[in-house]
């Protein structure tokens, strides 16, 4: 039989580079614990200090300048909920295999987060008209494997539009109220509202604004997909999560008794929006239900449940849920191949056995 290695009750997806899988159908609130939260890295995790940090802000601004800790706590703090996804959430159960860190339904977590506004540290080095994007560049660094890289060390480095980072994004120290634990980017990271994980770099030690688009390896080569268009195929950046529901309970290959009713229930989110329905189905589409919601929050998944009233006989059922969006946008039925290892967010059957 096949076993699951866990650190701390968090399924081990890679040693080295680190990489922790929450186990989704642990699910049971609306914050993740900071012990239980899902854990990415690229490369070894930096060694910072808070006497040793500092962050550099540079380019297309007036007064480039360093900030340290101190520096940082000196601004007016903001707390937000947010969820956190990776990119590749649900890779491990697309039907082709693909590369990339096997993840299941856990590279996703809710925290609060603390800390201060993009706008203001930008704000105080005066950026320039000439500004086009804010490139965020971690401490973390590695050699890569890809003929397609540059030789030698790569910095993990993200851009954002100039309007995004001046709208929503925080420099965080605080995780669940408390400091960052190092493998989530002690001691600041950024925050990135609606976006996937990727954008959120962690270890935070440099802010570049500039005058033309970025094209850093993180940003063309890999965390990008094909976006088609006038017949044309543009590789564009990953950006804004994709509505999504997933279930946590009854998981894959679980047993019910028939006759009964059982809570199924998860959570649902999507980028720029927030979930304004999730339906369940045990028919293959053919019928959907809704389930009742739980409190929606901006740029956070939406809690959901639904009472299953199960079938008199026995033989397996495949429960789906389905997400929509304020802005009407539904999870599409089957994959589409053009997002490569990324952004998947089509249905997912869960298939429960029901016993007599």
């Amino acid at each position: 039989m096949e076993t699951t290695a866990l650190r701390n009750g968090r399924i081990v997806r890679s040693e080295d580079p680190l990489n922790l899988e929450t186990p989704f159908e642990n699910l049971d609130g609306f914050i993740t614990p900071t012990s239980a939260f899902y854990v990415r890295t690229h490369y070894p995790i930096p060694k910072i200090s808070k006497a040793n940090w500092r962050v550099r802000v540079e380019g297309e601004v007036e007064r480039p300048c360093d900030l340290n800790y101190d520096d940082l706590l000196k601004f007016k703090p903001q707390t937000i909920p947010m969820t956190l996804e990776c990119a590749g959430n649900n890779r491990n159960l697309l039907t082709t295999k693909v590369k990339g860190v096997q993840w299941g339904l856990g590279a996703v977590g809710t925290a609060e987060w603390t800390g201060v506004p993009l706008s203001e540290i930008l704000n105080r080095a005066g950026i320039r008209p000439t500004a086009c994007e804010v490139i965020m560049e971690g401490a973390d660094q590695g050699p890569l494997e890809d003929p397609k890289a540059p030789r030698g060390n790569v910095r993990f480095a993200r851009s954002v539009p100039v309007n995004k980072a001046n709208d929503d994004i925080l420099l965080v120290y605080k995780m669940n109220d408390v400091e960052l634990p190092p493998e989530h980017g002690f001691p600041v990271r950024a925050i990135v509202p609606g976006w996937f994980a990727v954008a959120s770099v962690k270890w935070l030690q440099r802010i570049i604004v500039t005058d033309r688009p970025f094209n850093g390896y993180y940003q063309t080569f890999d965390y990008a997909f094909w976006k088609r268009g006038d017949g044309n195929a543009e590789l564009v950046p990953l950006r804004e999560l994709q509505v999504k529901a997933e279930i946590a309970r009854p998981i894959a290959g679980e047993s019910v008794s028939a006759n009964s009713t059982v809570r199924v229930y998860g959570a649902a989110w999507a980028g720029g929006a927030e979930i304004a329905k999730v339906e369940v189905t045990i028919d293959g589409g053919n019928t959907w239900k809704s389930a009742n919601l739980g409190d929606s929050v901006p740029n956070a998944w939406r809690l959901w449940e639904y009472e299953w009233k199960t079938p008199s006989k026995a033989g397996q059922c495949n429960l789906i849920a389905r997400a929509t969006d304020s802005l009407g946008r539904t999870q599409p039925t089957e994959r589409d191949l053009d997002r490569g290892t990324y952004m998947i967010n089509h249905l997912l059957p869960v298939a429960v056995n029901v016993k007599v």
